[in-house]
């Protein structure tokens, strides 16, 4: 048997931030990680630059069903407080755009920056250790935790075990199935910041269109976000799709403005060449090949005379707002993260410990809150890491 003060089932980004933290206070600190290696996740973010953090955090950024439960946590670790870290430890890096930070080399700067304070701190991290069994001895005491590397038994046990996605990266169940076991409600988790794909009809009219990609507005349910779209073989992607998908349900119609600068009525009805082609017009602000695709698709391109003024508004109204409804996503194996998660109603905004299971924490990804896209999930780790840590 291993007796510990804390236990950290997780050695993802908000697993070994709450243990750092935890282990600078002085207490003993053991990470228990299923996989084989710590931080698989943190080294293919970014498209393995590391997206580690958003100089633009606000709460505003965050999905809950809680929205205010996220504050406390932001505000009391800031973007500011892990740059400090960051160049603390040397590591170059460089703001991308809208305030996200990158690394300038690979996200195994930011893995070994973690473990090197995680050695200073006193930290034992186990990894390849399976969770069969959790238990509370009695409702004030030890948590004792069967693995495959033996038992443990601490007083505080942090559950950073992460949502469904990236199942090919070691994704489990296990953080909700632990919650349930101690009777705490789950907002039902879904992919978010995830593809869309379309309905083969949709599909085959796009085909021409793969590969492309447009900066456009896209909107659902009141939430916009200008950015790019890229039309692939399955659907929709690119940092815009990504993003309104975390607010988009089945059955709901995503608006693409595909002119965000322009007044498509206008371009089409003031243009002073009346013999101009509508694609040759439409490749003036659109890719070639898109505006040639788009109008076989819509419509045959003709010169604008030609064009009746209720054909005209149409076009324009298709422009600005282009109506596609998914057929769904490509699910958790392209999503980057998991919303949904433990209610945020069951837990303390303050230090993330349960409010009926004395010593008992849940962080990260697990949780009901889910960033958008650009490096406000692991700002939402390290901030909700930090406050588990000063706590347990």
């Amino acid at each position: 048997m291993h007796e510990t003060d804390v236990l950290v089932i997780g050695a993802g980004a908000a697993g070994l931030f709450c243990a750092i933290e935890a282990g600078k206070r002085g207490s003993k600190v053991v990470v228990l990680e299923h996989a084989e290696r710590v931080g698989k996740k943190i080294a293919i973010s970014g498209g393995g630059r590391c997206n580690f953090t958003n100089l633009r955090t606000s709460p505003d950024n965050f999905i809950s069903g809680n929205q205010h439960f996220c504050k406390s946590a932001l505000a009391r670790y800031t973007p500011q407080d892990f740059v400090s870290l960051v160049e603390k430890h040397g590591i170059p890096y460089h703001e991308k755009k809208l305030g996200q930070l990158f690394c300038d080399g690979s996200s195994q700067r930011i893995i070994e920056m973690l473990l090197t304070e995680a050695s200073k701190a006193g930290v034992q991290i186990l990894c390849a250790s399976t969770v069969s069994k959790v238990g509370k001895v009695d409702e004030n005491g030890y948590f004792e935790v069967e693995t495959n590397n033996g038992r443990f038994v601490s007083q505080s046990l942090v559950v950073a075990t992460g949502g469904l996605s990236i199942p090919p990266l070691g994704a489990t169940d296990f953080g909700y199935r632990l919650a349930r076991q101690f009777g705490l409600s789950i907002e039902e988790p879904r992919a978010a910041l995830v593809p869309f794909t379309l309905s083969p009809d949709a599909l085959r009219e796009l085909a021409p269109l793969s590969g492309i990609s447009i900066d456009a507005i896209v909107s659902c349910q009141g939430k916009e976000f200008r950015e790019n779209i890229l039309i692939t073989h399955r659907g929709l992607s690119g940092p815009a799709i990504l993003q309104i998908s975390s607010y988009w349900r089945p059955g709901l119609t995503v608006n693409i403005n595909l002119l965000p600068d322009h007044n498509a009525l206008k371009l089409v009805t003031e243009q002073e060449n009346r013999e101009i082609e509508l694609t040759s017009l439409l490749s003036q602000y659109l890719p070639r090949r898109f505006a040639r695709a788009w109008c076989a698709l819509h419509f045959p391109s003709q010169p604008l005379k030609r064009f009746t003024p209720a054909q005209l508004a149409f076009i324009a109204e298709k422009l600005n707002r282009w109506e596609i409804i998914p057929s769904g996503t490509e699910g958790y194996k392209k999503a980057e993260v998991t919303a949904g998660g433990i209610s945020t109603a069951e837990l303390s905004s303050q230090t993330m410990e349960v409010k009926n299971v004395s010593g008992l924490y849940f962080i990260g990804e697990v949780v009901d809150v889910t960033g958008e896209l650009g490096g406000y999930n692991f700002q939402w780790a390290w901030a909700s890491g930090y406050a588990a840590g000063q706590s347990v």
